[in-house]
């Protein structure tokens, strides 16, 4: 039977949950995840993780913060001039939006609190800071 190896292409089902439990995705009751191992386009800790599986095969990675979305970082909030925003613009606390970097990149931010000048935006991921655990079954190498 063929094992998983870097430069497949692979489907799974997963749940990915936190360690209080709280499940943030999953492909269940859906189509299952396909990408191509070593291919980048995912957590490297669930690439590396895959390798050596058989279809058919269940197991649970441990994702560590440093290797998931990162560590959660002050430097990341920061304050955005109600005067740089658009007129009547007031989005609500825990709003998600999307914004340009200086370079053209979009970010998505966060509003994690509002003043009477600004809006306070956070841009870590909302998973940064957390050790990620992904219960995977492999469907299929194709």
């Amino acid at each position: 039977m063929a094992k998983v190896k870097e430069g497949d292409t692979i489907s799974i089902h997963y749940t990915g949950k936190l360690e209080d439990g709280s499940v943030f995705d999953s492909s269940e009751g859906g189509s299952p995840l396909e990408f191509k191992v070593g291919g980048g386009d995912f957590l490297k800790g669930l690439e590396d993780g895959v390798i050596g599986m058989e279809a058919g095969d269940e197991k649970t990675i441990r994702i560590p913060t440093e290797e998931g979305y990162g560590i959660y970082t002050e430097e990341k909030v920061f304050e955005f001039g109600r005067d740089r925003a658009p007129e009547n613009f007031d989005p609500e606390i825990g709003q998600q939006l999307q914004m340009y970097r200086a370079d053209g990149m979009p970010v998505t931010v966060k509003v994690t609190g509002k003043t009477e000048k600004a809006l306070i935006m956070d841009c870590n991921h909302p998973l940064a800071g957390k050790n990620l655990i992904f219960d995977i079954k492999l469907v299929e190498i194709s």
